[in-house]
């Protein structure tokens, strides 16, 4: 793993636990303890971590990571979980997409769907987002009309949140709607770290026909601050196959279907 990828899975590993010690994070990372000290040091340098006795926590000025940031972990289980959510599109769908590094892998892969992609007087299919990268990612392709909501955007993870997201929201309908989740429990259901965007996630789901929570396995038995919803909003949970048979069953007993994505050969 080169540097930039190993200190954009830390500062992923730090954003899903708040805070991690040398030690756990090496383990982790697979590095040395001295390799780890290093990272966090440079990554307390630009003000992304602040470094504690042993270890670190998140800069008191970010409640989550950039995107930017989180390219890297996981992404073959991110690419299973987007593959499988694509199958579920139908040429002509209303699609809601909320921020996330999973959400954002979904859209790369509807972008680059050949049925999307073909010419045509009209857009095949239309991406509702609250997302400023997604957006960003997909006004270049002229086949997918483009729906991106007001709001006040959040430097860390450029999603739009507040009133004028909510105002845009509750006047459409969305066929399928996908909502990432920092954390996914069979209690809880899915939560985020924040209470605004937990709002608007939860209203989007609403708001569509079939809501799908989006979630590696990592963040499994996970629970943060904001709840979004479980199967009160959600009829389907779409994670990795490295999901446990028994926490499957955890969910399916409380109303989701699973789905475990299995990666593909070769990843």
């Amino acid at each position: 793993m080169k540097r930039h990828e190993r200190m954009n899975a830390l500062l992923e590993l730090l954003g899903d636990r708040g805070r991690v010690d040398v030690e756990e994070a090496a383990t982790a990372l697979e590095v040395s303890a001295a390799t780890m000290r290093r990272d966090m040091d440079a990554l307390a340098d630009q003000q992304l971590l602040t470094r504690t006795r042993g270890g670190a926590v998140l800069s008191s000025v970010a409640y989550d990571l950039p995107i930017r940031y989180k390219h890297a972990h996981r992404s073959v289980e991110k690419e299973a979980v987007a593959d499988a959510a694509a199958k579920l599109v139908e040429r002509g769908d209303v699609v809601g997409l909320s921020g996330g590094t999973t959400t954002t892998a979904i859209a790369r892969v509807l972008a680059t769907r050949p049925d999307f992609a073909e010419a045509g007087p009209q857009p095949h299919l239309t991406i509702v987002t609250n997302s400023l990268n997604i957006a960003n990612e997909l006004a270049v392709r002229p086949q997918i009309k483009i729906v991106l909501t007001g709001g006040v955007a959040h430097s860390r993870s450029f999603e739009l949140v507040g009133p004028f997201s909510e105002l845009v929201l509750q006047q459409i309908s969305i066929d399928i709607a996908f909502i990432g989740a920092n954390g996914m429990d069979p209690m809880m259901g899915a939560t985020v770290h924040d209470e605004a965007e937990a709002r608007v996630n939860r209203l989007m789901a609403e708001r569509a026909r079939r809501a799908v929570v989006v979630a590696d396995s990592s963040k499994i038995g996970e629970r943060c601050f904001a709840r979004v919803g479980d199967a009160d909003v959600f009829d389907t949970f779409i994670t990795d196959n490295g999901a446990k048979e028994a926490t499957r069953r955890e969910f399916a007993d409380r109303g989701l279907k699973v789905m475990a994505a299995r990666p593909s050969a070769g990843e």
